[in-house]
């Protein structure tokens, strides 16, 4: 429910990272600014068909996935249920709709088989979009900002998690919370580290992704960081999350 804490990079550069790891990733854009669809190399203004359509029950998910060339030639291509401002008129049409929740889950069955993972950007409001996207997730990977503020958001959105979990979609859970944009050097995201691993325990991810100027320029190029330069250490911790996040999706 927070903007800028890193949501979209983390969802692009974790479906790049589990693609190259040798996982089946699926990539659904659920904002609007459709930013996940452009990094990963797709131009949303060219979609002849987008999650639009999925949600309003127009095109099947079979129908509308696309593939990045980028991706496909740098070897951790990952199929991509694309975005862009369509999708602003699908909440207001979705009020009035039969199953307005849990549109995405039912499209969303007839594929699962063919991944192994479905990632899934949200945008940064507890909207129809969101809901759908919590209605049929198994659960939720909170990327945070070790600040203050970050922790008043973090109370918020657990109750959100309950309220979910309590009428709408009993499987859902918080898989883990993962720290990002970290900076060694202040002493205030090493205490609010610490209270994190304090209150939260194992559902903290051991992976903390720094703050990376190579992760903020990969989005103009079209790619994830994980593809555009492979050896910073924003990509580098990204591919450490990928490999933690296959053990903890085994035991999840």
């Amino acid at each position: 429910q927070k903007g800028g804490v890193g949501k979209t990079t983390c969802t692009v550069n974790l479906a790049a990272g589990l693609a190259k790891v040798g996982q089946r990733v699926l990539m659904v854009d659920l904002d609007p600014q459709g930013n996940a669809t452009m990094g990963s190399g797709v131009d949303k203004r060219k979609l002849a068909l987008s999650v639009y359509d999925v949600l309003l029950e127009s095109a099947s998910v079979a129908e509308v996935r696309v593939q990045s060339p980028k991706l496909v030639d740098a070897g951790c291509s990952y199929d991509i249920l694309g975005a862009n401002r369509e999708l602003a008129g699908a909440e207001v049409e979705l009020v009035s709709m039969e199953r307005r929740e849990r549109r995405l889950k039912q499209a969303l069955t007839a594929v699962m088989d063919d991944y192994d993972f479905v990632l899934i950007d949200c945008p940064p409001s507890l909207s129809m979009l969101t809901l759908n996207g919590l209605c049929c997730a198994h659960g939720v990977i909170v990327p945070m900002q070790c600040e203050y503020f970050a922790l008043e958001g973090l109370a918020d959105l657990v109750n959100t998690i309950k309220q979910v979990h309590a009428n709408l979609n009993k499987d859902l859970a918080i898989i883990g919370l993962l720290r990002v944009m970290f900076d060694p050097r202040i002493t205030l995201q090493h205490q609010v580290s610490e209270q994190l691993k304090a209150r939260f325990a194992e559902k903290v991810f051991d992976t903390v992704i720094p703050r990376n100027v190579r992760l903020a320029e990969a989005p103009s190029y079209g790619v994830p960081g994980v593809v555009f330069d492979a050896a910073s250490k924003g990509a580098q911790a990204y591919l450490s999350f990928a490999q933690e996040m296959v053990t903890r999706g085994q035991k999840f």
